[in-house]
């Protein structure tokens, strides 16, 4: 990083050159430039009023959901766990089975 030298401010590295003039004065709206003929875009203006279109058709008020079976849930959900837990266990022991296997034929 370089460092400041005389009397200039930390900030004079990034400004552009000649900026001195143009650094007092705020910025203008831009102009169409002969060879683009873009003048920037458009002024914004508040919409009026009441500019949104009438309301006619209103939903129907949300329906109430039937009332769940805790009890049943519950169960339901011990007895997928109970499956999950067996085809887990059920992989492990072949799993484990096969390593053995393996082992064995690489020990004997």
């Amino acid at each position: 990083m370089t460092t400041p030298s005389g009397g200039s401010t930390p900030d004079d590295y990034w400004r552009r050159p000649g900026a001195d003039a143009a650094a007092n004065e705020p910025p203008t709206a831009p102009t169409a430039t002969p060879e683009s003929g873009y003048a920037g875009p458009p002024p914004s203006v508040p919409p009026p009023t009441g500019w949104r279109p009438p309301v006619h058709l209103q939903p129907a008020p949300p329906r109430r959901l039937p009332p769940q079976d805790m009890a049943g849930l519950d169960a339901a959900e011990q007895r997928s766990q109970r499956v999950t837990y067996g085809f887990g266990a059920a992989a492990g022991v072949v799993l484990v089975f096969l390593v053995c296997l393996l082992c064995s034929r690489v020990i004997f």
